[in-house]
């Protein structure tokens, strides 16, 4: 599913802001009827570790850029967003590519891991990251109670009035169920770093988000 012939022309898509911008509307509108029709699932503490669920395009990229910040003791691929039962890579339908984040809310909150999200992608591109498109890659960050989605909306808020007609193009969705995609999957980044795409598009991607925030990073994150 990862494209391997889209390198130059990829990254300089990914590099333009709005550079993938169709109507939204379909996109609101699935978003409003989720909103009003679902209950957030809250998933549990344990050993006072907190979970958080976001899409951004390829889980590849999306889970090295969260376990480079301070406070995540882990990050997992997997899907979320659907309805679709047992998904897997080949068939994850009505699913984006997702990552569960374990984290220590006394060292990162979820407000930051909310702008380690935005501040990770192109946040006005609808259904895809950079070279990747479709509804599989598509935006989407998750709520688990009134309080997260609060602070989600007040930062959409803050950025859609600096963004000069163009919007965020993240849904916004009750959380329900994460689904761990397969095995090797995980740490993909870290166990594959000659890959053209992780070389071409996920390394990249890492390393502009750490130019960014280089104060959220883990100390052995900043080399």
């Amino acid at each position: 599913m990862k494209k391997i012939t889209f390198l130059i022309a990829g990254i300089l898509l990914f590099s333009v802001p709005g550079a993938c911008k169709p109507s939204n509307d379909s996109n609101k509108q699935a978003e409003a009827i989720a909103q009003k029709e679902q209950t957030p699932v809250q998933t549990e503490t344990v050993e006072g570790l907190k979970k958080a669920y976001f899409a951004s395009g390829c889980f590849w990229c999306v889970e090295a850029i969260y376990e480079s910040v301070k406070g995540v003791k882990e990050a997992i691929s997997g899907y979320s967003g659907g309805e679709t039962k047992n998904p897997t890579y080949q068939n994850h339908a009505d699913h984006a590519e997702a990552v569960e984040v374990i984290y220590d809310p006394v060292v990162v909150s979820f407000s930051q891991l909310v702008d380690v999200y935005f501040g990770s992608q192109n946040i006005t591109q609808v259904n895809g990251q950079g070279p990747d498109h479709g509804t599989s890659y598509r935006s989407i960050i998750f709520y688990q109670n009134d309080a997260e989605k609060k602070i989600i909306d007040e930062k959409i808020s803050a950025l859609n009035k600096q963004l000069n007609g163009d919007k965020v193009a993240a849904q916004v969705l009750p959380f329900q169920k994460f689904w761990k995609a397969e095995a090797y999957h995980q740490n993909y980044e870290r166990n594959n770093p000659d890959n053209p795409y992780i070389q071409n598009v996920s390394i990249p991607r890492l390393n502009r988000f750490k130019e960014k925030f280089p104060e959220l990073l883990k100390e052995d994150s900043t080399h």
